[in-house]
C-alpha cells in the first residue's frame, strides 16, 4: 500500500475536481474540505448533532442491505457498521465541521458521512490515513446505492423520528401525570366556570385541570399518527417508497 507525503498541518486529497489540502488529522476527506472553504457562513459544525447521528444509522443500513444483495462484502460491511456504531455513540462529533448552509440535497453532508465512515474504518483496520488507496472508498462502498437526494431526508426522518420518540412524547407524557395528579388534588375545590368572559356553570378546578390532561393526550395522539410519515424513505429516481421501522 502506498503512502503519501504528510507534514505537520495536512495531507494531499484527491477527488475528481483534483488535490485538496486537508488537515493532517482529521477524518474527513476532499469533499469536506472543499465544502468547508467555499461555504463560509455562521459558525462551523452547525450542522445539527441529530442529523449526523442519523446519517450513522442510515449507513450502517445500507451497508446491511449491500452486503445481504451481494454487492458488498462481508468485511466491508463490518467495517463500515463498526464506524457507523462510533458516530451513533457521539465518538466523532469533531470529524463533522460543516456548517448547515449547503447545496440544496445535503451533499456535502452526505459526503462528510461517507469520507470520516470510510477513513475511520482504514484506521481501525490498521490503516493510517495518509495510505493511498484505503480500504474503503468514500462513493464506491459507503455510499453504494445511494444519493444525497435519498439519504439526507431520510436522516431527516430518522432525526425527527427518535426526537419525538426520546425527548418530545416522554416528556408530554411526563406533564400530563403531574396535571393528572392535580386533577385528584383539587377534586373538591369547586369554582366558577367562565365562558366568553361570562360565568358559567358551577364546575371543580380538578375538572379543569382534567381539561389540560386531555389536551396532552390528543397531542400525543397526533404526534404518533406523524410517525408513519417520518418512516417513509423516498428514492427519488423511481418515487417509490419504502417502509422502515426503528427498534
Amino acid at each position: 500500500m502506498k503512502t503519501t507525503t504528510l507534514d505537520m498541518d495536512y495531507r494531499i486529497e484527491k477527488d475528481t475536481m483534483g488535490e485538496v489540502k486537508v488537515p493532517a488529522n482529521v477524518y474527513w476527506g476532499a469533499q469536506t474540505e472543499r465544502s468547508r472553504n467555499n461555504f463560509k457562513i455562521g459558525p462551523e459544525a452547525s450542522m445539527p448533532k441529530e442529523i449526523i447521528y442519523a446519517f450513522g444509522y442510515l449507513k450502517k443500513a445500507a451497508a446491511l442491505a449491500n452486503m445481504e444483495l451481494g454487492v458488498l462484502s462481508k468485511e466491508k460491511c463490518e467495517l463500515i457498521s463498526k464506524a457507523c456504531d462510533e458516530i451513533i455513540a457521539h465518538k466523532l462529533d469533531d470529524q463533522f465541521p460543516l456548517v448547515i448552509w449547503q447545496t440544496g440535497s445535503g451533499t456535502q453532508s452526505n459526503m462528510n458521512a461517507n469520507e470520516v465512515i470510510a477513513y475511520r474504518a482504514h484506521v481501525m483496520n490498521g490503516g493510517k490515513l495518509a495510505d493511498e488507496p484505503k480500504v474503503l472508498h468514500p462513493n464506491d462502498d459507503v455510499n453504494k446505492s445511494q444519493s444525497s437526494n435519498d439519504t439526507y431526508p431520510t436522516a431527516m426522518h430518522i432525526a425527527a423520528y427518535k426526537q419525538v420518540v426520546e425527548i418530545t412524547i416522554p416528556e408530554m407524557e411526563k406533564l400530563r401525570d403531574a396535571l393528572q395528579n392535580k386533577v385528584k388534588q383539587f377534586e373538591n375545590i369547586i369554582k366558577t366556570g367562565r365562558t366568553h368572559f361570562m360565568d358559567a356553570t358551577p364546575l371543580s378546578l380538578g375538572q379543569e385541570f382534567s381539561g389540560y390532561v386531555q389536551q396532552i393526550n390528543m397531542s400525543i395522539r397526533a404526534l404518533k399518527k406523524c410517525f408513519r410519515g417520518c418512516e417513509r424513505i423516498s428514492t427519488w429516481w423511481n418515487c417509490s417508497w419504502y417502509w422502515i421501522k426503528y427498534s
